[in-house]
């Protein structure tokens, strides 16, 4: 089963190829660039690069957030295009559970970490196990002092994510010797992982139908968060109730 991965959830751009257990082939590129313009070209060249061509693929894996709400919506919508015009499996795949992965063998709790502004975080806390990573706590957006307050005593935890540098001082304020900080590779979402994880969905028979797959962005938009204050409010998005 050879299986696309795709993950523009972050200022990461990375596409992979795998097929069963074996991967044929990984591009990751970490730049303040346009996934919207970069993705398909990427994807392209790889394909071209392994004498594959779209029609070859059994599968669609992608990032389905949480992250960037712009990016996360660029690769939701290229993978389900293309899983719904090949006739193949979409298979989403949690970001953060894939950054998780780079923590696999970590001998303790796992935290992938994206800024979800605000001082607060996209994370949650995994832990390898036979080759993968487990949910302990479910994947949430939490403010920082109060997650670090939730994980003290119970390390050692190893942060992964380029945003973690960012909350470095709190991190290490409040955990001190408990917290251990990725590498800049382990801090790198792999589209291998990606593809990896959304195999182990197909064989437990997790996938779903292209079109009713959704990307996962864990908390509401902005637009939609101020729609449903004016819904509160008892005005409708065109004008005062009764108009």
């Amino acid at each position: 089963m050879k299986i696309l991965a795709l993950d523009t959830s972050t200022l990461v751009l990375g596409v992979a190829v795998l097929d069963h257990n074996r991967l044929l082939g990984q591009i990751t590129t970490n730049l303040h660039k346009n996934h919207s313009i970069r993705l398909m070209p990427t994807v392209s060249l790889l394909l071209r690069e392994l004498d594959l061509e779209p029609k070859d693929m059994d599968a669609i894996a992608v990032a389905e957030g949480p992250g960037s709400y712009t990016g996360v919506r660029i690769g939701f919508t290229t993978a389900k295009t293309m899983a719904w015009s090949l006739d193949v499996p979409l298979v989403p795949v949690s970001s953060l559970a894939a950054l998780a992965m780079n923590g696999k063998r970590f001998p303790g709790g796992v935290i992938p970490l994206f800024d979800a502004r605000r001082n607060r975080v996209y994370t949650g806390w995994f832990r390898g196990e036979n080759g993968r990573v487990v949910s302990i706590v479910p994947e949430r957006v939490i403010a920082v002092d109060h997650w670090l307050d939730t994980l003290k005593g119970q390390g050692p935890f190893l942060f992964l994510g380029d945003d973690a540098g960012s909350f470095r001082s709190q991190i290490e304020e409040r955990l001190g010797e408990e917290a251990v900080f990725g590498s800049p590779a382990e801090n790198t979402v792999q589209a291998a992982h990606l593809g990896w994880l959304a195999k182990e969905r197909i064989r437990l028979e997790e996938q779903e139908e292209a079109m009713d797959a959704a990307p996962n962005y864990l908390q509401l938009t902005e637009a939609e968060t101020k729609w449903l204050k004016t819904r509160q409010n008892g005005v409708k998005p065109d004008g005062p109730t009764g108009c």
